[in-house]
């Protein structure tokens, strides 16, 4: 079986309960009117130990400035869908080309604590492309293994005071890379949804 076909067939099947439906199940996941919609592209590179493609965001941007994400944004008009949507951020990213992905499909939408929600789009790639970030939002662009980040051993559940409440959220730590956040919490859904490890 390829690995877009073990992939597409646990993505599908029907005896799943999502997990982790916003940043924090404690609380409301934002304050204030309907969320933004967004989605990201997950990118998995089809090698024997597959990994998934992260970006390095830029120390100048207005929001999440540095933090480690997958390509991706709000889903604009002109977007049939969100997997149009992300395959559209990620060319604009890091010039990863749409005929480049074999889209897989959507999994869990995840509510951020900061009003988007965002649809997290499964797709494959082939290993060792030549990826070219967009300088004015992507300072880098890696891979982490697959195996590693999906280990419930490296997904530390942790908890800071943010805008006066405590906020629970998900750590991943690969090597000098601080995965955490809505990236991260993504990655545990999606671990749990596969549940396969490569």
């Amino acid at each position: 079986m390829t690995l877009a076909e073990r992939l597409r067939a646990a993505l599908t099947a029907d005896d799943h309960t999502p997990i982790l439906l916003a940043g924090d199940q404690r609380i409301p996941p934002f304050d204030a009117g309907d969320p933004a919609a967004a989605a990201v592209l997950v990118a998995i590179t089809d090698r024997p130990e597959p990994g998934v493609i992260l970006t390095q965001r830029t120390e100048t941007l207005r929001r999440h400035a540095g933090q480690v994400a997958f390509p991706g944004g709000r889903i604009d008009p002109e977007d049939v869908d969100a997997a149009a949507a992300a395959l559209r951020e990620a060319e604009e990213e890091i010039a990863l080309p749409r005929d480049a992905v074999e889209v897989i499909g959507p999994a869990d939408l995840y509510l951020t604590v900061t009003g988007f929600s965002v649809t997290p789009v499964i797709g494959v790639i082939a290993p060792d492309l030549d990826y070219r970030p967009n300088e004015a939002e992507v300072a880098d662009v890696f891979e982490v293994p697959l195996a590693f980040v999906f280990d419930p051993a490296n997904q530390v559940e942790t908890q800071a005071e943010w805008q006066g409440r405590t906020r629970t959220y998900y750590e991943i730590n690969w090597r000098d890379r601080r995965i955490w956040g809505a990236t991260a919490a993504m990655i545990v859904n999606l671990s749990r949804r596969l549940r396969w490890v490569a």
